[in-house]
């Protein structure tokens, strides 16, 4: 009997190790996750790109980008990212208010990690009073 479990443990072991060789679920590679502007006037949009590379094997497919906030704005590419090609997730933040900014884009894909989290940081400084 123990003999047997022992045997049924290999194969269940060896089955799991083929099975994640086997994986062809698009996966991000992206150039950067966190974007820091520094110190933005107030009033003046910043926008920054976030490029992607498609490291699996399988076309990869945006069907959501989210920012957590009203603030923020993203566009992105809309078409399947084939192998080894790259996409684009364009992020454009509206610094009306003064003040530190730390906000979140929701990345939802078909990917083997299915959220990805993108974060845009930075100072919106007030302009200068005129006299």
């Amino acid at each position: 009997m123990k003999k047997l479990m022992i045997m049924c443990a290999m194969f269940l072991g060896f089955v799991m190790v083929a099975s994640a060789q086997t994986d062809t679920k698009p996966q991000f590679k992206f150039n950067e996750e966190k974007h820091e502007f520094g110190k933005v006037p107030q009033g003046k949009p910043v926008t920054t790109e976030f490029v992607f590379l498609n490291v699996g094997e399988e076309p990869l497919i945006l069907t959501a980008v989210q920012p957590t906030c009203g603030c923020t704005i993203a566009d992105y590419t809309k078409t399947p990212v084939k192998k080894n090609d790259k996409g684009v997730i364009r992020v454009t933040y509206n610094a009306a208010v003064p003040g530190a900014f730390n906000k979140t884009i929701i990345v939802t894909s078909n990917a083997s990690t299915p959220q990805k989290y993108l974060n845009i940081v930075g100072e919106v400084v007030a302009a200068p009073a005129s006299k």
